[in-house]
């Protein structure tokens, strides 16, 4: 098979959460312990590093990989879901896996994946850990996919876990309340494996404590230990908990050699380090573009903020969702004064523009609906004025037929 071809094999025999919703998950770890088995183990060839949480784990990712760059480490990174093309999951210092390692990974483990029904999940981060293992990383930065407890990167014993804000994202798999959720991402917590807590919520952080104090294991809350004023080529000010989390984890990495300097070169140059996208990304100045993967109640929230800080005459939002989004939790954050285009994302689990306009209609946001996101983002850029601001977000989905 060609690249391509070995691509539509993987999203179409095996369809990836992003793409389906909760059918097409599996809630056990049997199927990716039998597969590193089959690959010579290759998690326990690579030391790593583990994040986990509903926003910001991405961000702190990238920023921990982009530090440990900066100390001169071969640095590995999986991390899900990618925007444009599959090979964004998994990176060694900066550089996407080769197209021919994926070709040949599929080919000659075809058969196994077959006759053991892995999840396109399962299959992608067995990859990961093989190319990992076979390029002899120093180490690797590992992104929990889903929850924790249950994902398949939760077969890994890391040097430092890592778990940043929590909120209510995938209610219908993690659990309807903010405890519940906070369980299944404790889950990541290994014996006497230090775990880094980014910030401190009244309704988590206990959870976090008990499951911590039972495993031995010891905790650190990042916002009370670390530097309030790093700066970081990741724009938003919510990237500033990103930060210290980053850097409190990386400073519990006793076997690496990390100065100062790295961590302020590795926070300042993230994007070009990591090549991250879709993290208040500016995509025009005239008029100003920006993007942002946030998609749940509490990441818009600070998005919603950062745009207050905006200065501009007009503010056009193209938004779109997914069908599992309450609703009722987002738009009620969205500014009534902007212009909206209503649009749907080319996947299977979008949410139509036609529902989403309506239900934003009964919250005073007004606009038009647009049958594809090219549609409305072209739309938005044309009604804009020079000094007039253009948002796009409301899913990663959007963010990612806009790049």
């Amino acid at each position: 098979m060609t690249y391509q071809e070995t691509l539509r094999w993987m999203f179409g025999r095996l369809p990836a959460y992003q793409q389906q919703g909760a059918s097409a998950l599996k809630h056990k770890l049997d199927n990716i312990h039998e597969f590193c088995r089959h690959l010579g183990n290759p998690e326990q060839k690579i030391r790593t590093v583990h994040i986990a949480g509903t926003n910001g784990k991405g961000s702190v990712s990238h920023m921990i990989a982009s530090i440990l760059q900066e100390a001169g480490y071969k640095t590995g990174l999986y991390t899900s879901p990618h925007l444009k093309d599959f090979r964004e999951r998994i990176k060694i210092d900066g550089v996407e896996v080769p197209e021919d390692f994926v070709v040949k990974f599929i080919a000659d483990n075809k058969g196994f994946l077959e006759t053991h029904d892995l999840s396109f999940f399962e299959m992608t981060v067995g990859m990961a850990f093989d190319f990992f293992a076979r390029e002899k990383t120093d180490i690797a930065v590992i992104e929990v996919g889903l929850g924790g407890r249950l994902d398949s990167t939760n077969i890994i014993t890391p040097e430092v876990s890592v778990i940043t804000n929590i909120g209510y994202d995938h209610t219908d798999i993690l659990g309807d309340t903010l405890e519940k959720i906070a369980c299944e991402k404790a889950g990541i917590i290994k014996p006497g494996v230090p775990v880094v807590v980014s910030e401190y919520q009244p309704e988590t952080f206990p959870v976090f404590e008990q499951v911590a104090a039972a495993q031995g294991a010891p905790l650190i809350l990042a916002e009370s230990v670390c530097d309030k004023h790093l700066v970081s080529d990741l724009k938003g000010i919510y990237q500033q908990k990103n930060s210290c989390a980053a850097v409190t984890a990386v400073s519990l990495l006793k076997r690496f050699e990390v100065t100062p300097g790295h961590i302020r070169s590795g926070l300042a140059d993230v994007v070009k380090n990591t090549g991250l996208k879709g993290r208040w990304q500016q995509l025009g100045e005239h008029p100003k573009v920006i993007c942002d993967t946030a998609h749940n109640a509490e990441g818009l929230r600070l998005v919603m903020k950062q745009l207050r800080e905006e200065t501009y005459d007009r503010l056009h939002i193209v938004l779109g969702v997914v069908k599992d989004k309450k609703l009722e939790n987002i738009l009620p954050l969205l500014p009534a004064e902007a212009v909206y285009y209503f649009t749907s994302p080319g996947i299977a689990r979008a949410l139509p523009a036609r529902e989403l306009h309506d239900r934003a209609s009964e919250y005073g946001l007004q606009g038009a609906v647009y049958n594809t996101v090219a549609q409305a983002y072209e739309n938005a850029l044309s009604e804009a004025g020079k000094n007039d601001l253009v948002y796009v977000g409301g899913s990663t989905f959007v963010v990612a037929e806009v790049l």
